[in-house]
């Protein structure tokens, strides 16, 4: 007879509502730790689309995405010289609101050249940019369909592609564009400050300035030696890929990291406190029966299976209906939510460890009651 078992049934509606709420709580810490694989998936996406080697930026910055980055637009040709490169593109990165149908939509522009590296690397629907001017490719997360125009700027652009999962690090759905259209809509005057800066007997700004040049390197050539090269010219800084993603991940969702990491783990301490206190009024309400199995000769070691085994089986119950209730909504969250196997299982050894810990208090509670106290009146 399993004594554990019997105690839940009999009081089973208890029991599953207890659950039901800790499997809440539980979900909330799985999800935490799903956004943040989110957030670092999202923060490697731009920078792994292009399938480069090497990231050619503006010197002293860490750009283009940790920081501003500015260099003339030939730069591209003189990194294409450089020895063991394949092939250099330019490319631009913005962030844009505009107003569409009444809705204010925020999008991360990307800009490339046609043919050159910098551009998406895979197209789900309709076709990539056949012209130079004003068509765009849209991730789905924009909600924009193919054929569908849209202004940015002073130009109104033609949808002809979708994209699937292209954002930025802050969630924004990322939009293609040629060079061209991108270095306008970043780098060129509206017409009343153009006209003020002609009123002063200034020139317009030169629009061709990108934030950053990226390369293929050659199979046979390391992309460190390109990174030399490439530095040699001191207003340049250059870093491989490895470099790049590592520059993201420890600096621009550093703190997220951070700040998620300590949430998760005062809602653990939460889980554990409440774990602790459920098990704590449990075993105060059962008191007399526990003595009663102590006055007929039940072993310590049986009264603790009780408790302990009631604590395994609400932690395995909830973090179950957790699991599952954060695995069928993830998808409606506003950021992106990976969810990973090994961070499941990783939760689940904790909320173990949670379970027997704070089963402790119940047990310690059992083993002071008196045997004489089931002859009370």
């Amino acid at each position: 007879m399993n004594l554990a078992y019997r105690d839940i049934r009999h009081n089973l509606g208890r029991f599953l509502l207890t659950c039901f709420g800790l499997s809440l709580l539980l979900g909330v810490v799985l999800s935490m730790i799903g956004i943040y694989r989110g957030l670092v998936e999202d923060a490697l996406t731009l920078v792994r689309t292009p399938g480069v080697d090497v990231w050619v930026v503006e010197s002293g910055t860490r750009g283009p995405f940790a920081e501003s980055s500015r260099i003339p637009g030939d730069t591209r040709e003189a990194i294409a010289r450089l020895q063991g490169v394949e092939a250099a593109g330019a490319v631009t990165y913005q962030s844009i609101e505009t107003s569409h149908k009444g809705n204010k939509l925020r999008f991360y522009v990307v800009g490339y050249e046609l043919g050159r590296p910098g551009g998406p690397d895979q197209i789900v629907s309709g076709r990539t940019i056949g012209r130079s001017r004003y068509e765009m490719v849209a991730d789905r997360r924009a909600r924009l369909a193919l054929g569908e125009g849209i202004q940015l700027g002073r130009d109104t652009f033609t949808v002809v592609g979708l994209t699937d999962g292209q954002v930025s690090s802050g969630g924004d759905p990322v939009v293609y564009v040629t060079l061209r259209d991108s270095q306008e809509l970043q780098f060129e005057l509206a017409p009343p400050a153009a006209r003020r800066e002609i009123a002063r007997g200034t020139a317009p700004g030169n629009t061709d300035t990108i934030n950053a040049v990226v390369a293929h390197v050659s199979p046979n050539v390391p992309a460190d030696s390109v990174v030399i090269s490439a530095r040699r010219w001191k207003h340049l800084a250059a870093t491989t890929q490895a470099g790049q993603e590592h520059i993201l991940t420890s600096s621009v969702v550093e703190r997220a990291r951070k700040q998620i990491g300590l949430f998760t783990a005062i809602l653990l301490m939460v889980s554990a406190v409440i774990i602790a206190l459920i098990l704590y009024t449990m075993t105060m309400d059962k008191l007399r029966e526990i003595a009663t199995l102590k006055l007929i000769g039940a072993s310590d070691r049986t009264i603790i299976g009780l408790i302990l085994q009631q604590a395994l089986a609400m932690g395995i119950f909830g973090f179950a209906l957790g699991a599952l209730l954060i695995t069928t909504i993830k998808d409606f969250f506003p950021r992106r939510v990976v969810l990973q196997p090994e961070d499941g299982l990783a939760l689940a050894a904790v909320v173990i460890l949670v379970c027997v810990v704070s089963s402790g208090l119940g047990v310690r509670l059992a083993l002071k009651v008196d045997p004489a106290t089931a002859l009370g009146g």
